[in-house]
């Protein structure tokens, strides 16, 4: 039965539509274009470092004067070219079908925290937001992560309080001001990371403003210890 649908519904790449060989991957030309990060990497945020790894953890400059309130931080491409494609797909384009692939590279970008027993948390969208997008990226990303790995999911336990403005364009300090005390934890299922290893999972990080708000949250809710994993970094003259 399988075999026939293949014939009928043959397996496409997610960026070209050409025919590939498993359902939800890219093609070998689409790979081999698209910036996943790989070597020597900041253990903050994940940005992609020059010069090869020792062991031992490094800091990006951006991490050495921005105060990280996670403990560690990956993310599984460079928001450029095909990395922002694929972005793109998930967050607006309803391309469900990109995350479940998303997910393997989640998987192996967070490999150095994702343990067994850490939760995985979406970062929240605020619920205007919600209902005009119809879904939240995050929540659909960390739940495929779930499924691949095997850790449990909590999609509601943090909540974003206060709508806040497109923070594209602001500065450092201005996404970090407009996003400041937006999200906390949900006043009943917050709860659920009291003691925790939670692993926040949302689509791109920029500057590090949201994710430094979700985490405060889910310290608020108790959480023992915050890494943050993300589909996409983006890189300075990326």
């Amino acid at each position: 039965m399988q075999s026939a649908l293949s014939l009928i519904y043959p397996a496409r790449c997610l960026l070209c539509s050409s025919m590939t060989e498993q359902d939800f991957g890219l093609c070998g030309a689409c790979w081999r274009e698209t910036p996943f990060i790989d070597g020597l990497v900041c253990g903050g945020c994940g940005v992609p470092l020059p010069g090869e790894s020792d062991g031992a953890t490094e800091t990006c400059d951006d991490c050495m004067v921005i105060a990280r309130p996670w403990e560690q931080g990956r993310a599984a491409l460079i928001y450029r070219d095909n990395g922002r494609r694929l972005v793109l797909g998930v967050k607006h384009g309803d391309r469900t079908d990109i995350a479940r692939a998303a997910a393997k590279w989640l998987a192996r970008a967070g490999r150095p925290f994702l343990e067994p027993g850490a939760i995985i948390v979406p970062v929240p969208l605020h619920w205007t937001r919600l209902f005009r997008r119809k879904y939240n990226q995050s929540a659909v990303l960390a739940r495929y992560l779930g499924r691949e790995t095997g850790n449990r999911v909590e999609p509601d336990a943090l909540v974003r309080v206060r709508r806040t403005a497109s923070l594209g364009g602001l500065t450092p300090d201005e996404r970090f001001a407009a996003v400041s005390d937006a999200i906390r934890p949900h006043p009943k299922r917050g709860a659920r990371l009291a003691g925790q290893q939670v692993i926040l999972v949302d689509d791109v990080m920029t500057s590090g403003a949201t994710a430094a708000a979700a985490t405060e949250a889910a310290h608020l809710a108790g959480a023992e210890r915050v890494c943050v994993l993300h589909l996409a970094r983006a890189v300075k003259g990326a």
